[in-house]
């Protein structure tokens, strides 16, 4: 009955069923068979209801939304190209680091790609860019930024796992460097390859476009200087945030109207906050059940007849995260994953931090993994092109980010050298 049941709810999931459907009723189940009284469930969805922490979720959300909209991704780019054009390749570092700053900030890799591809890509292809390249180029950095504050997976994360998110903001900040780093040193390199034209440094311009995007550049810098001065809290970060670019937008750029557009605006980012949350009180719900039935233990104990060494568990995990990045959106695999994997990695002395880090890398770099990567299917949406085209294109791209994946999770030292400056 049981296992008929089981087969049953896997075959709905596959035909559409909602995420968090699936997730209560497995978690129901488990606690049935548990002998587990079902009032688990909302109490652990109360015990969300109460935490302080997840409010910087749709503030930061809804902050991301108000940035979104009008000039911003306008004003980043030329900012960008003035200060970094006359590097050789330098277009392709613009594109890189636009991208990651705008990930930063709106906190999803799909809004990225729609909002700045439409700019960049005709602007690489003008300048003779190969078009494989840039259409790789514009996809995978499209899940760059995860590392970097406001990054909403991070908050998420660090909610999820009970890390300090100050700790998980400072620790992400050299791996995050690296993955960016990487990309543009292969766009300077094909740039040389492919003796592109490359403007000069114009200091009117740059002052130019530094005016423009005065007031958008300082905001994730004047994030971490609030939450790690302690002048506030996440939460409170969060509600400036929002003050600040409703102001900005408002008053300064005029490109928003505070009857007119902001309650779109906030309709629209609240419905991604409402799937979020729904989907965390059922997953809160499921690790009951996980912890209340020795799941982790069982697996812990498997895996530690199978796999001796801690660099053998780290590279099963890459594999496993990878594949998980793939085939869901980042945050529900925060919400189903982080509880499982953190007893599991805990018995081989991972570090909660690093494995924070350890985790947004795999999950970024899943959104570019073929088949079912999600950003190559915004990619070939947003570009018109056949998805197989977007394949080809984002494999170098790819086997770079792997490169780096490698380097963060064997070299621990470079996600915690920051947070054990804290103590």
């Amino acid at each position: 009955m049981i296992l008929a049941l089981v087969i049953l709810l896997i075959i709905l999931l596959i035909l559409g069923l909602p995420i968090f459907v699936g997730i209560l009723a497995a978690a129901m189940l488990g606690l049935y068979v548990n002998e587990v009284n079902i009032s688990a469930i909302p109490i652990e969805i109360l015990r969300l209801a109460n935490s302080p922490v997840l409010l910087a979720i749709p503030l930061f959300t809804f902050a991301g939304y108000l940035l979104g909209e009008g000039g911003t991704s306008t004003r980043l780019v030329r900012f960008s190209r003035s200060l970094l054009g006359w590097i050789p390749g330098g277009l392709g570092v613009v594109a890189i680091v636009s991208c990651s700053f705008f990930t930063a900030i709106t906190g999803a890799t799909g809004i990225t790609i729609i909002a700045l591809g439409g700019l960049l890509l005709p602007a690489l292809i003008s300048e003779r860019y190969d078009e494989g390249f840039s259409l790789g180029l514009m996809t995978t950095s499209g899940s760059l930024g995860l590392h970097f504050p406001p990054s909403l997976p991070i908050i998420l994360y660090g909610f999820v796992s009970g890390v300090k998110i100050e700790k998980l903001f400072m620790a992400g900040l050299f791996p995050g460097l690296l993955m960016v780093g990487v990309l543009c040193l292969f766009s300077v390199f094909m740039g040389k390859r492919w003796k592109l034209e490359t403007p000069r440094f114009r200091v009117n311009e740059f002052i130019s476009a530094l005016k423009d995007a005065a007031w958008e550049l300082p905001i994730p810098l004047l994030i971490i200087i609030a939450i790690f001065s302690g002048f506030c809290t996440a939460t409170e970060a969060a509600a400036l945030t929002v003050a600040y670019v409703l102001l900005i937008k408002i008053l300064v750029f005029r490109e928003l109207s505070l009857i007119r557009d902001i309650p779109r605006i906030m309709t629209e980012s609240m419905k991604m906050i409402g799937g979020i949350m729904i989907i965390l009180g059922a997953a809160l719900g499921f690790t009951n059940f996980l912890v209340d039935a020795f799941i982790p233990m069982k697996i812990l104990q498997v895996m530690e007849g199978a796999v001796q060494s801690k660099i053998g568990f780290l590279l099963i995990l890459n594999l496993f995260l990878i594949l998980v990045g793939c085939m869901m959106d980042i945050f529900s695999a925060i919400l189903i994953v982080v509880p499982l994997i953190m007893p599991l990695a805990a018995g081989f002395g991972i570090d909660p931090v690093h494995l924070g880090v350890i985790f947004l890398a795999n999950l970024g770099i899943g959104y570019n993994t073929p088949p079912v990567g999600l950003n190559l299917f915004i990619a070939s949406s947003r570009f018109d092109k056949p998805i197989v085209q977007i394949y080809r294109a984002t494999l170098p791209f790819l086997l770079l980010l792997l490169f780096t994946l490698l380097l963060i999770t064997y070299w621990p030292a470079l996600s915690l050298f920051l947070p054990s400056m804290l103590r």
